[in-house]
């Protein structure tokens, strides 16, 4: 599905938030630079196209490594950057070892994940101690208002317009079912928790259509 829609995945993701994804990339950066230091090395899992990457490699100083498991997003990452080692690979199973990075962020890829606490457990694995993961992901709003507009828009607009625009009406159908799966920000900081990470916290993002959830390895 992934690899059927990436020739304008980035497209379709800007326009259908309205480009409001792009802050919400630098705002994962601005909330994790100060954790970073100038030889930190940090891993993007589910990478996909590896804006989140290049956001990071161009903001701070750290030395930045993407994964994903689609080849065809890694080959558009590519194409954008030479600054950055890609690697195709599955975030239940990281092929690196126990406690290689300071940070691990992971972008609109949790919700794909076949178990949410099981992957949360393999980035908590790959984390050096005190290092500090952060999750950007959609979420659920907050008011009624708002979670109204959003879920007429999920299943009404989104589905039309990204699946002309790709031709796959079956992957914009497949993100709002996705979403309302994904457990709410309050369950998913206690899932956190409960993986081993300390002073988690969140940050609801335009109303909480999306939210940045942040922990250190304890």
């Amino acid at each position: 599905m992934f690899a059927r829609i990436s020739p304008r995945y980035d497209l379709l993701n800007h326009l259908l938030s309205g480009y409001i994804d792009k802050r919400w990339r630098r705002k994962v950066v601005k909330k994790l630079r100060p954790m970073l230091a100038p030889d930190a090395l940090l891993l993007d899992v589910a990478c996909g196209t590896g804006d989140l990457s290049i956001e990071f490699f161009e903001q701070t100083k750290a030395r930045i490594v993407g994964i994903d498991f689609c080849r065809p997003m890694l080959e558009l990452a590519q194409r954008k950057t030479r600054d950055i080692p890609f690697v195709e690979g599955d975030a239940l199973r990281l092929p690196f070892a126990d406690e290689t990075f300071d940070a691990i962020t992971i972008g609109f890829g949790l919700r794909n994940l076949a178990s949410v606490q099981s992957g949360l457990s393999e980035l908590r694995r790959a984390l050096k101690p005190n290092g500090w993961l952060a999750i950007l992901e959609f979420s659920q709003p907050a008011g009624t208002g708002m979670r109204s507009l959003v879920s007429f828009y999920y299943a009404g607009v989104l589905p039309l317009i990204g699946g002309w625009l790709s031709g796959s009406r079956s992957a914009y159908e497949y993100l709002p079912d996705s979403i309302s799966h994904f457990p709410s920000q309050e369950q998913l900081a206690a899932m956190m928790r409960e993986a081993g990470f300390a002073e988690v916290e969140f940050e609801n993002l335009t109303g909480g259509v999306a939210a940045i959830h942040t922990g250190r390895r304890s």
